[in-house]
């Protein structure tokens, strides 16, 4: 077994075994994908029964909520027991769920430098076209963000770095601890954005699945999108 694959496994018996304990059960599978220096953990199949019965309610948004919170409370149990299990050394955890689909993916941005690879843009992509798009659809959630960095991490995922792109009462919001209210409003407004975007027609393929998550402290945003393989 090669370094990173090992890595990979460390990471994803950790991530299992540690949402067993405390949502009381674990994903059906947990796929981890390290692109230095970022590590992607997309969770399947995830859904507690307490959380099936809120979704049965119309209750997403309560199972967001503490999804939020468990998530907030475990982040340094998780830096800590990755750099343990895996030696993966993590700066920040993020987290989004697409709850209808079950499905989950946790963002880890680690203290280290990238891999130069990941920098290096598709052939036959628009490179101009995907980063107006990126400030496109932005603009329509808050501002046009102060700098765009795009990721392609493998053939079918690309994560978008945003920086600069709250506005003046996002951070307001930000400043007084209404942090968690700010991302239950963004996080479907996003979704709905990305959805009517030209992002598939620039990609030229679909969008399988995305996710978007902040660092509302240094004002940045995390969007991973998941794009079906070439044909």
């Amino acid at each position: 077994m090669t370094m990173e694959k090992n890595i990979e496994a460390e990471a994803g018996g950790y991530i299992s075994g540690l949402l067993r304990t405390h949502f009381g059960k674990g994903p059906a599978s947990v796929i981890v994908d390290v692109h230095k220096p970022f590590v992607l953990i997309h969770l399947r199949e995830f859904l507690a029964p307490t959380e099936k019965v809120l979704m049965a309610q119309n209750e997403a948004i309560q199972v967001q909520k503490i999804r939020d919170l468990l998530m907030a409370e475990l982040n340094d149990e998780i830096k800590l027991g990755l750099l343990k299990s895996a030696e993966l050394d993590i700066k920040e955890v993020y987290a989004d769920w697409n709850l209808k689909n079950k499905t989950g993916l946790l963002i880890l941005a680690l203290n280290e430098e990238g891999d130069e690879q990941i920098s290096e843009w598709p052939v036959g992509i628009n490179k101009s076209a995907f980063c107006q798009e990126v400030a496109d659809v932005s603009k329509k959630a808050q501002k046009e963000p102060e700098k765009t960095e795009v990721f392609w991490l493998n053939a079918e995922t690309v994560l978008i770095r945003r920086t600069g792109i709250f506005v003046e009462i996002e951070k307001e919001l930000i400043k007084n601890n209404f942090t968690e209210v700010l991302k239950l409003a963004k996080r479907p407004l996003e979704s709905k954005l990305i959805n009517s975007s030209s992002f598939e027609r620039i990609l030229k393929r679909d969008i399988i699945e995305a996710f978007t998550d902040w660092d509302f402290k240094e004002d940045i945003g995390y969007t991973v999108l998941m794009i079906e393989p070439e044909m």
